[in-house]
């Protein structure tokens, strides 16, 4: 499968994360659809944002329709605790409500350091990191995190 398909399984997977956490989040909150009124331009500046939801979200596992059948993607995004071998440690989440997670890297996977090709070694604790899990291949994108 190539890098532009993964990148496009990927997005279509966070997508679905997204739509469902805000589908969910206005059927809890009691939200009545837009009303008639509503400019269709302006329909996506509601209160339950889909991007909003995407970047509060720390794991998710996608199952997505391709050709041949059926594929799970999962995602991972935290602080970066430790590298110890091919071993990752993340906290996911925020504040109180956190998890430590360890994930097992495979040696064919992409790493990225602040946009550049880099070894998983090469990560340092207290970076952000996403990792995105599909059957055929890890990518692990870290960056140095902005402080101030």
């Amino acid at each position: 499968m190539s890098i532009r398909k993964q990148f496009r399984l990927v997005a279509l997977s966070a997508a679905c994360v997204a739509v469902g956490a805000g589908i969910s989040a206005i059927a809890a909150a009691g939200a009545s659809t837009p009303s008639a009124t509503t400019h269709p331009r302006h329909a996506h500046r509601g209160r339950f944002g889909v991007g909003r939801e995407l970047r509060r979200a720390v794991h998710g596992d996608v199952l997505v329709a391709t050709r041949t059948g059926f594929v799970t993607v999962t995602f991972d995004r935290g602080i970066i605790q430790s590298v110890k071998g091919q071993q990752l440690t993340l906290t996911e989440g925020r504040k109180s409500t956190t998890k430590t997670v360890t994930l097992t890297i495979p040696a064919n996977a992409r790493i990225h350091e602040n946009g550049h090709k880099a070894a998983l070694s090469s990560l340092a604790a207290g970076q952000r990191a996403v990792v995105v899990q599909t059957p055929k291949r890890t990518v692990v994108r870290a960056r140095t995190a902005r402080h101030g």
